[in-house]
Order: structure tokens, then C-alpha cells, then sequence
């Protein structure tokens, strides 16, 4: 019998109805959360060494997920292959550690011969299936519900809402967990310090700033002739302007030399002080590079002049700068 071909129409159909299962299986999981989420949170905060996440076949590459997202917001995680396990790898598994199985049968032959072996060694056992009364859901610690009433494969046979749910419920667990924990932005930076998120949590306007001699600087007694000489040498478009107890009086920038020429202004004999911007832009040393990124933008200026804690000029940066460490 010739099978007859799919229409675009049946294709999009199809697409759609994959979302509205998968997103049913994933919302009918609130009505699971309960005691048993919160005693496996507390079982979580409470582990002394390492959470074991497992699970075979696709729920592994769910487990992988879910151990990942666990390391990464406070709660020191690994993924184990159950049939490894077997092999040796149950000798990564101690008392003090936490183990996190997912099957949605409940019975993955590779996971329960192993279980004995998980409670000899006196780990805490959580459990993910989709079957409550499975030897796995039976056996464990604590059992979270991760049933579904259907997958999204028009067969009815490949993992498809079932993994969708588990892995919600995974990243609920994760964050419930986080939240319990206290854990903050900078702790989170702290576990991704390489990726643009790292470097906009992490990086301070003081790592950036040019400061000490590659500070520009004049005095507001100085010519206008040697401020320029002195934004020349240093190649930020711009000068502090400072008073004689080195107090920030303004700015001069290269936007602002421009708007002289307009007025015909006579850049040899004029005086700094007769010149420059009485109130510049600043932030504090001590800020995050992204606040001064959100300055620059929302005053539409391509630099700011850094400030310490008791507010004397400490440093100088543009955008250049920002953009250089990736902060933008």
C-alpha cells in the first residue's frame, strides 16, 4: 500500500499540534508540584557531596541537561550512564552524594539493577518517572511526577512530550533549589566566567578605566591648546578638567573642539576653563562596565569620567574600551 504524501498544510498542522502536546504536558506538571518536590529540594540542599543525575536512552540526554543546569547554579552536579555504572562507575557515588534517576517507565532495566547498589552505599535516591507505581518510583527516596497523558509522535511511540516534561521539571527543581540556596547573579557569573554573561556580571568600570598617567587630565588654569595636546597624547577623545586641588570641575571632548570651529572660536588663545562642559557624565569606579554602557547610552555620549568611593576622579573609558572587553 503507497502511503499517501503529507501536504504542507498537514506538516504545519502537525507542527502545531507537537507544540500544543508538548506545552499541555509541561503545564499539567504544576499541578505536581507538592511536599514530595519540596523534601527533594531539601534533600538537594542538604547533600554533603556530589548530585548523580542517570537516565538511559533520551531521558540521559535530559539527565545531561538537567546535571549541567545543576552545576551551573550552585549545586555541584555530574551526568552518570547507568549501563557505565555497572562497569565501574558506581565508584563515583559515595554516602554524602545525592542521585537524581529519570525513566519514564520507571523500569529501564539499566537503572534498577543498579538501585541496590545506590542504597547500599546509603546515597539519596530521587526519582523522575512517569509512572508512580514503577520499581523505580517505588524504591527511591522521593518520587516526582513527570507523567504525560500522551507524546507528541503521531505514533505515540518516540520520547517526545515525556522528555519535554522531565526536562521542565528538572530546570523547576534547579531553580527552586538556587532560590533555597541564596544564590546570586555574581555566584552565577562566577560559573560562567568566560561567555559575554561572565563579563557583564563580573567585569567593574575600574578593571576598564584608564587611570594614573593614561588618565588625560589639565587643569582649568591650562589652555585650551594644552588640553588638546594632552587628549592627543592620551587618545581618548576627551579631558578631565580639574581645579588646583585636583577637584573635577568639566570635560572637554572631541564633540566639543567641533562645535567651536562652528563658532569660529580662537582654539590658540582660548582658556580651557572658558570652554569646557561644567557638568560631565560620571560613574562610580566601583560599578558594574554595563552601568556605564547603559549611561553612554541613555545620554548619548561615547565617554564617561570614573569616580572613586569618595568621589575624586579615578579614571577615564569610551565605548572603545567597552566594546574591547566584550561588555557590549
Amino acid at each position: 500500500m503507497t502511503s499517501q504524501i503529507p501536504t504542507s498544510s498537514d506538516i504545519l498542522d502537525l507542527a502545531r499540534r507537537t507544540l500544543e502536546i508538548e506545552a499541555s504536558a509541561v503545564a499539567r506538571l504544576i499541578a505536581c508540584i507538592d511536599d514530595n518536590f519540596l523534601r527533594a529540594v531539601e534533600i538537594l540542599l542538604a547533600c554533603g557531596g556530589r548530585v548523580v543525575v542517570t537516565g538511559m536512552g533520551k531521558s540521559g540526554h535530559i539527565g545531561g541537561k538537567i546535571a549541567a543546569t545543576l552545576a551551573s547554579t550552585g549545586t555541584p552536579a555530574f551526568f552518570m550512564h547507568p549501563a557505565e555504572a555497572s562497569h565501574g562507575d558506581l565508584g563515583m557515588i559515595t554516602g554524602q552524594d545525592v542521585v537524581i534517576a529519570l525513566s519514564n517507565s520507571g523500569e529501564s532495566a539499566e537503572i534498577v539493577a543498579i538501585v541496590p547498589l545506590i542504597k547500599r552505599r546509603g546515597a539519596k535516591l530521587i526519582s523522575m518517572t512517569g509512572k508512580p507505581a514503577s520499581t523505580l518510583a517505588q524504591a527511591s527516596d522521593i518520587h516526582l511526577d513527570a507523567s504525560v497523558e500522551q507524546e507528541a509522535c503521531p505514533l505515540n511511540l518516540a520520547p517526545t512530550a515525556s522528555t519535554t516534561a522531565a526536562l521542565a521539571l528538572g530546570d523547576a527543581l534547579a531553580v527552586a533549589t538556587l532560590h533555597a540556596r541564596g544564590f546570586s547573579a555574581d555566584d552565577f557569573a562566577r560559573t560562567h566566567p568566560g561567555g559575554a554573561l561572565g563579563r557583564r556580571l563580573l567585569v567593574h568600570v575600574r578593571d576598564l578605566m584608564h587611570g594614573g598617567d593614561a588618565l588625560p587630565k589639565v587643569h582649568e588654569s591650562d589652555s585650551l591648546k594644552t588640553a588638546l595636546l594632552e587628549m592627543t597624547r592620551k587618545g581618548l577623545g576627551m579631558t578631565a578638567v580639574v581645579d588646583a586641588d585636583d577637584k573635577l570641575k568639566g570635560i572637554f571632548t572631541d564633540g566639543d573642539l567641533r562645535r567651536l570651529l562652528d563658532q569660529d572660536v580662537d582654539v590658540r588663545s582660548a582658556m580651557v576653563a572658558e570652554v569646557m562642559h561644567r557638568h560631565p557624565r560620571t560613574v562610580a569606579a566601583a560599578h558594574l562596565a554595563v552601568e556605564a554602557v547603559r549611561l553612554m547610552q541613555e545620554y548619548k555620549v561615547n565617554g564617561l569620567l570614573a569616580l572613586d568611593d569618595e568621589g575624586r576622579l579615578a579614571g577615564a573609558l569610551n565605548m572603545h574600551d567597552l566594546l574591547r572587553a566584550g561588555v557590549v
